[in-house]
């Protein structure tokens, strides 16, 4: 087994801003789905439930990824893995493009999105890999926040650009294009990583197995593992409400312009500000306090959006301040699991945790969508920061224990 890693005393890490860029494509795939599809099929007329389910089965790939996230750690090398998915999820986007909107065409489009988002998994497998060795101890806060400033603004400029060329360009397939473009060029920043030998490989199939499996497991039953485990399956800091914005952006009045510039290029801007923001808070103190200070902020700006005047203005405003809280949380998140799993078989140990904290999206998604068709678009928002609140008092709860539990391994 190869044990080369990188020398933490020799200053030749990436730079943390380099993981916003390869990030991308995963934000950008999910925000056509998300802002761009979810805008134009409420607009023909689909029910929110239906476009909930959508936005669900985009979503679905994300919680079972850990399935297959052994093989980008035991085969090939991570930088191939990311050019491959990468060519295939701007396939799958200019393939959603091409489909007719209309309710006929969701089954197919659903196949379509699946299909999509297991290809870009394998992308975010990879660049988790690569984070995980070619970052800084003290700088993984930073590289937490700048990786998902890539997430959640490619989902917004993503989003965003696609539904502005939807709707402004003769051919609506052309959002699908230049979209998947965008994915392809990202695959540049491939030039500035560097791809440290696997520290799980053997000769044999059998030892990179074992190798790889002891090493989820020591991560797995440590205290902090413990605990970010439990965290990826509380509704709190999911953002779930922002993949029915599109959908409920009626009930604010918000036109199509409005829809693509809220939540979409300036969310874009606004989110990436958010997860800078709090992976910088993250390196300068307790990250799992920071994540549930996050998850609060959420809270509060969700049921203050619900008894705000619905009005357009209104709308760009809570929707960006919910942006801002987006990227506090998913950052917090991303460096609370980084801090967790060390090196080693890193791509497939963060993919465990980052596959299962989509579970609570996705729960998040359809029961908000289901809240919002029947208590309306306030019963949605109270839906949401309930569910959150009773996140917090359970981790806080959990956490309390582990610190004088005994039974915890430190």
């Amino acid at each position: 087994m190869n044990n080369t890693v990188a020398d933490p005393k020799s200053g030749k890490y990436a730079h943390p801003s380099v993981f916003l860029f390869l990030f991308l494509p995963f934000g950008i795939s999910n925000g056509y789905v998300t802002v761009t599809l979810a805008y134009l099929y409420s607009k023909a007329g689909i029910s929110v439930e239906a476009v909930a389910a959508l936005v669900g089965a985009s979503l679905l790939p994300q919680v079972f990824k850990f399935l297959w996230a052994p093989l980008v750690d035991t085969s090939l090398t991570l930088k191939k893995w990311y050019v491959l998915s990468g060519v295939v999820t701007a396939l799958g986007i200019l393939a959603m493009a091409v489909m007719p909107v209309k309710e006929s065409s969701l089954p197919v489009l659903t196949t379509l999105v699946v299909i999509t988002n297991v290809a870009v998994s394998f992308l975010s497998i990879a660049i988790n890999g690569l984070a995980a060795h070619d970052t800084h101890e003290e700088l993984k806060g930073r590289m937490s926040g700048f990786m998902q400033a890539g997430n959640l603004g490619g989902t917004g400029l993503g989003g965003g650009a696609g539904l502005w060329l939807a709707e402004h360009c003769q051919y609506t397939q052309i959002s699908g294009l230049a979209l998947a473009v965008a994915c392809l060029l990202c695959c540049f920043g491939l030039f500035y990583v560097t791809e440290y030998p696997s520290t799980v490989r053997h000769e044999k199939v059998t030892k990179t197995l074992e190798h790889l499996f002891k090493d989820i497991w020591d991560t797995l039953k440590a205290r902090i593992g413990v605990l970010a485990m439990v965290l990826c399956f509380l509704p709190l800091g999911t953002g779930a409400a922002s993949n029915l914005w599109a959908a409920v952006s009626g009930d604010w009045h918000a036109s199509a312009d409005t829809v693509a510039f809220a939540t979409g290029i300036m969310s874009g801007f606004i989110t990436a500000a958010g997860c800078l923001l709090g992976g910088w808070i993250c390196d300068k103190g307790n990250r799992q306090i920071a994540y549930v200070a996050f998850g609060l902020s959420q809270a509060i700006c969700a049921v203050a959006m619900a008894y705000s005047p619905h009005t357009e203005v209104m709308y760009i405003i809570w929707t960006s301040i919910y942006a801002v809280t987006s990227g506090l949380c998913y950052a917090g998140f991303s460096a609370f699991v980084f801090e967790a799993i060390g090196k080693g078989a890193a791509a497939t140990k963060y993919t465990v945790y980052a596959s299962l904290s989509n579970a609570p999206i996705y729960y998040m998604t359809r029961v908000e969508g289901w809240a919002s068709d029947k208590w309306g678009t306030i019963g949605l928002l109270n839906t949401e920061a309930s569910c959150a609140l009773a996140g917090i008092v359970i981790f806080l709860g959990l956490l309390k224990y582990a610190k004088s539990a005994k039974t915890l391994a430190a």
